[in-house]
């Protein structure tokens, strides 16, 4: 079993995140924002990951430094899970359906940071969660894990939906980029030799 657990302590906010990679998408999260919670759980379901995670930070401010540093060290959790990294698929990609929205998500755990995100979401709020801070979330990530990440919707109406599709696919996209493929048992997966 992949686990890591990870404590984020700044004078902005403290965290503390416990992630099992092959989980059964269990999840107890908090960070005092409630949409950006509904978005980790339904990211710990569809990705089949359990996840513990309870985030407080100086909401007072502003939310960016709660959801992005929940990306980091969500990513930090994922790249020491992962260790070596021996006979992992490295890369996954999912496109996901969520009603009129289409979402797409590619991840590559390569050891080199780069995110693009593309939400097409133009209200400043979904729920209670500052809307532009969803790309913060996934370049937080894409830092901590040492990983590249895509994250587009291709179309929709809903930003709900346009959020919503690109955690889900993000989720199924980790899953496939984690999983240990049994014919690279003890293949880095790599010709560089180094992730």
């Amino acid at each position: 079993m992949r686990k890591a657990n990870i404590r984020r302590v700044s004078n902005e906010t403290r965290i503390q995140l416990a992630l099992t990679i092959e989980g059964r998408g269990q999840h107890q999260v908090s960070t005092g924002i409630r949409f950006f919670d509904h978005m980790l759980e339904l990211f710990a379901h569809h990705g089949a990951f359990d996840l513990t995670l309870k985030a407080t930070g100086d909401l007072d401010v502003d939310q960016h430094h709660t959801v992005e540093d929940v990306g980091i060290v969500l990513g930090q959790a994922f790249e020491k899970a992962l260790g070596s990294k021996r006979g992992i698929l490295r890369a996954g990609y999912f496109v996901m359906p969520m009603d009129e929205t289409m979402g797409l998500a590619a991840v590559d755990f390569s050891g080199r940071t780069a995110a693009v995100v593309d939400t097409k979401v133009k209200t400043r709020l979904v729920g209670d969660l500052q809307s532009e801070l969803v790309e913060d979330f996934f370049e937080g990530f894409a830092r901590g894990a040492r990983a590249n990440v895509h994250i587009r919707v291709l179309y929709g109406r809903s930003s709900h939906h346009k959020i919503e599709a690109l955690f889900k696919a993000f989720a199924r996209a980790l899953r496939a980029a984690c999983w240990r493929d049994p014919q690279m048992r003890s293949l880095l997966p790599s010709t560089k030799g180094v992730l």
